[in-house]
């Protein structure tokens, strides 16, 4: 890494919108603090080191707390100043509440919730201490609705939207700013890697383009926004018509969606 360009921290920047978030990163000069759950993080950043930017890749299960600090002694490590960081990685589980394994529904809430608290504990620690920074923190609009067959997941998503929500408030004045990102269903692995391929979000299904979604992500953050939904003109639709309908209306939606079909 060199100095003189700004830092930023990406987690679950091996695929996905992670992914399309740390390239936007190198591509606008930053370097990177880079972490993936797999070996598949190594190879992005050879990706983004071609992009220009100097990388640190961790391999990091965010789930393990002990793993979530060492993603941090990796920050530290640079004795630089963190710019930005996209709190990203996370995880779905589809499937009927009463027959999905309770230890990966837990393991879920690590990865989705407590590792969220633990980094976002560190990183506006580190920024508020230096007058600066733009954090970013992905929820999803299943934060806005019941999601059964994805039971656990679309509560997380509500805690991290509610939990970006609050953060900004209480570091209003510092010079650190939180943006939440709400995105829709996007062309990524996400659901495959859920088991909903025998769904209506499953491969054929008409998604988001990760790319788009991650730049209005990116351009929301540098901008300081509060919240941006990240997707199509739909999908910012479907969370405007959230705030309307009520709970029940909304589950029986979701529930037919994302019921696996026999």
């Amino acid at each position: 890494m060199r100095n003189g360009r700004p830092l930023a921290l990406v987690t679950g920047a091996s695929n996905g919108i992670g992914y399309e978030l740390a390239a936007l990163f190198a591509r606008r000069g930053f370097d990177l603090v880079a972490t993936g759950r797999s070996a598949g993080i190594d190879a992005a950043a050879e990706e983004f080191r071609r992009l220009g930017a100097g990388v640190e890749a961790v391999r990091a299960d965010l789930s393990d707390r002990a793993e979530v600090e060492k993603v941090w002694r990796a920050v530290a490590a640079t004795d630089r100043p963190l710019e930005a960081a996209a709190i990203n990685a996370g995880v779905s589980i589809g499937g009927a509440f009463l027959d999905n394994d309770l230890d990966q529904e837990l393991n879920l809430i690590e990865l989705n919730v407590s590792s969220v608290v633990q980094l976002a504990k560190r990183v506006a620690t580190a920024m508020a201490g230096q007058r600066r920074g733009r954090i970013l923190i992905t929820s999803s609009v299943s934060a806005t609705l019941p999601t059964p067959y994805e039971t656990v997941y679309g509560p997380s998503r509500a805690f991290t939207r509610m939990f970006a929500l609050g953060l900004r408030e209480e570091l209003r004045g510092t010079g650190v700013s939180v943006t939440t990102m709400l995105p829709g269903a996007t062309n990524s692995d996400f659901h495959a890697r859920a088991g909903m391929n025998n769904t209506a979000f499953g491969p054929n299904a008409g998604k988001n383009d990760k790319t788009e979604v991650a730049r209005q992500g990116f351009d929301a953050l540098l901008a300081g926004k509060a919240e941006i939904v990240a997707g199509d003109g739909a999908t910012k639709r479907e969370a405007l018509l959230n705030r309307f309908l009520p709970e029940p209306l909304k589950a029986a939606r979701h529930a037919r969606k994302a019921k696996p079909r026999d």
